[in-house]
């Protein structure tokens, strides 16, 4: 017999000064192309003008990111347990990584073991960033990654990050990619568009607690352009060996600094989800962190095969992410061509 446990979101805390005076180039939405699971896409439109970036901006102020909660603290006292059921899978997909942008001076890799562990730092500091955002009158944060696409705007995150589940979307959201302890070397996006699933949106069913986030341009520059891609794959094997990034604020971390963990992947048997099982000690503030299959820990590129999205309440030491399958090619699909 399974044993049951609470569950509880992985969210973020962290503080940073957000103004620019860069010029912020808005791409308008094009139509997305039908795909099989179409009816399993929710997008919602975020800053789709250049006064409501210019708002989005103005509205991230030190003091408010300093004052910004655990998104956690958004769903950990509701009773989520997934619809049970196997998560639609079909025919393995890989998108390539783009990697750092030749001529980008690689940012440092944070501080202690991980600047320790990534010579240089890599690609993953570049293209991981924080994730802040406002639901319900309060302030929060995640994490993200830039992901190889079409558009070249797309950050792949957890759903919890873009909506409640069930419940409103986020407002006022920003990326900053390559946050190191209130510095942001490649700027902020906001988000013109948010993507996720349905069943997320409507239910809040963890086995797919995922959101791509499109963003605006910013000094007319793609953020792929600027701080390269990681790949992206769909309905892989299990059981894969990955490594997890993210920035934890709970101790014994601060949400400063982006931390990791790695190791081979296990079935959820504790709560019964269809998610990946990580042994990983990443703490609230890593929610929607990216987990990469075949990461290269000198270059710092891989292939994104899940992300931070939940831990059990009695159970230590454990991090869960959803199985990226055809729902999530689909969303990954629409975001990419919107």
């Amino acid at each position: 017999m399974r044993r049951n446990f609470s569950r509880t979101v992985l969210g973020g805390l962290a503080a940073m000064a957000l103004t620019s005076a860069a010029a912020v180039a808005l791409v308008a939405p094009s139509q997305a192309q039908p795909n099989p699971h179409a009816s399993d896409v929710a997008v919602h439109a975020a800053a789709t003008t250049r006064a409501a970036h210019d708002k989005v901006v103005e509205y991230w102020t030190p003091a408010r990111m300093r004052a910004a909660i655990p998104a956690e603290t958004l769903v950990d006292a509701k009773d989520k347990s997934t619809a049970g059921g196997t998560v639609a899978a079909g025919k393995p997909t890989a998108v390539s990584p783009q990697g750092q942008p030749a001529g980008k001076a690689k940012p440092g890799g944070g501080s202690g073991f991980l600047g320790d562990y990534y010579t240089g730092g890599g690609a993953v500091v570049a293209t991981t960033g924080k994730v802040f955002f406002t639901l319900g009158g309060s302030n929060y944060v995640c994490s993200g990654s830039a992901v190889t696409s079409g558009n070249e705007d797309v950050v792949l995150t957890a759903g919890h990050c873009l909506n409640e589940g069930p419940g409103a979307y986020a407002t006022n959201f920003a990326f900053v990619p390559a946050y190191d302890d209130g510095a942001r070397p490649y700027g902020t996006f906001t988000a013109r568009q948010l993507v996720t699933t349905t069943q997320w949106r409507d239910s809040g069913d963890f086995d797919y607690d995922i959101g791509f986030a499109v963003m605006n341009t910013v000094g007319g520059q793609h953020l792929t352009d600027v701080v390269g891609s990681q790949g992206i794959a769909f309905n892989q094997p299990r059981g894969q060996y990955m490594h997890a990034f993210g920035y934890p604020a709970a101790r014994p971390y601060d949400g400063t600094d982006i931390a990791w963990c790695h190791g081979t992947t296990v079935a959820d048997t504790w709560g019964g989800s269809q998610d990946h099982a990580l042994s990983c000690n990443m703490t609230g503030g890593s929610s929607g962190g990216p987990w990469f299959a075949g990461y290269n820990t000198t270059t710092g590129v891989g292939t994104l095969g899940s992300v931070n999205s939940f831990g059990y309440t009695g159970l230590k030491n454990y991090m869960f992410g959803p199985y990226l399958g055809s729902v999530a090619q689909s969303l990954y699909t629409t975001a990419s061509g919107l």
